[in-house]
């Protein structure tokens, strides 16, 4: 099995499908993870117009999409991509959890589901920020 998927990956094209379905599964099921842990229904309050919630899931998209791109560059095979950058996923997750719980003078959750454009914002910048620094650790 592993030969097969070695001669597949030696192809460009085969390559980039291969990255590009695991990114996009990737994308799903740790995108998935975060609305999971969110106070909010992410999708409902983007429906609704919410540009916070909007703002915070974009930031989460980037954030998962740019520690895999990282992952796909420090490394040989896909399998390897695919450990790291859940590796990678865990820290990002972590540090939403940091951020929630260093903020006591607000819940997150609760204020980008009210709207809090300021929150939603800075929630979108430390997941793109982090997702630089994890992605650059993840190797």
């Amino acid at each position: 099995m592993q030969e097969m998927v070695d001669s597949m990956m030696s192809h460009p094209f085969s390559a980039v499908l291969a990255y590009f379905s695991v990114g996009i599964l990737a994308l799903i099921v740790f995108l998935s993870c975060f609305e999971w842990v969110t106070k909010y229904d992410g999708w409902s309050e983007i429906r609704k117009g919410n540009l916070s919630a909007a703002m915070a899931t974009g930031g989460k998209i980037f954030g998962i999409c740019n520690i895999f791109r990282f992952s796909i560059e420090a490394n040989d095979t896909i399998y390897q991509s695919m450990l790291w950058s859940a590796v990678g996923f865990v820290l990002l997750l972590v540090a939403y959890f940091l951020f929630e719980f260093l903020t006591p003078v607000f819940r997150i959750d609760d204020e980008i589901g009210r709207d809090n454009r300021a929150v939603g914002f800075l929630a979108m910048v430390l997941s793109v920020s982090l997702s630089y620094i994890i992605g650059a650790a993840v190797i």
